[in-house]
């Protein structure tokens, strides 16, 4: 299954290629780099029953394969960030903190990075997802990790993750040259 690093990698390299090549500069103005970090922390954001797993306590690895992967993992997670967004735009809050960041725009990177995990939870996890549940068992589970060579699968998701920091670290230096920061 995709480890963390590639929930939070995706949704920040296609947020940072959205915000880089499409805004124009006078929108990036309104549209900060602190977007790009929510997006990531929203791709994370489904595997939040792994913290409560961890908060009940030593509950048996059965208990935890019959809830991670259950209520975190379906469609209503991100459905109800972009509710969320939709709400937030109509009330017109004011901005937050010292970057004046959007609550609206905030629940929109939340359900961005949401919709990224579930999708690749979908796609490269062998156990799939159930995506309407409890009101559907229906699991989508094309797992294109089974088309690889046994002896890769185990080194395939660290593998991207891993290709996915350097992708990404290259991206930054090539567009934002954070060597100069250092």
């Amino acid at each position: 299954m995709p480890q963390a690093v590639t929930h939070i990698l995706i949704p920040i390299l296609l947020v940072a290629i959205f915000r880089d090549f499409y805004l124009r500069k006078k929108d990036k103005k309104q549209f900060p780099l602190h977007y790009v970090l929510l997006a990531g922390l929203g791709g994370v954001l489904p595997d939040i029953d792994i913290v409560v797993f961890w908060l009940i306590g030593k509950l048996d690895s059965e208990t935890f394969i019959a809830i991670h992967r259950t209520f975190s993992h379906t469609l209503y997670v991100p459905a109800i960030f972009l509710i969320l967004f939709f709400a937030f735009k109509k009330i017109k809050i004011s901005e937050l903190g010292k970057h004046k960041l959007s609550l609206s725009l905030i629940m929109l990177m939340f359900f961005f990075g949401s919709l990224i995990h579930i999708i690749l939870d979908a796609f490269i996890s062998p156990e799939g997802v159930r995506i309407f549940y409890p009101l559907s068992n229906l699991i989508i589970n094309p797992n294109f990790v089974s088309f690889l060579p046994p002896e890769l699968v185990g080194i395939f998701f660290a593998t991207l993750d891993g290709v996915l920091l350097v992708v990404y670290l290259i991206y930054l230096e090539w567009k934002h040259k954070i060597s100069d920061f250092i």
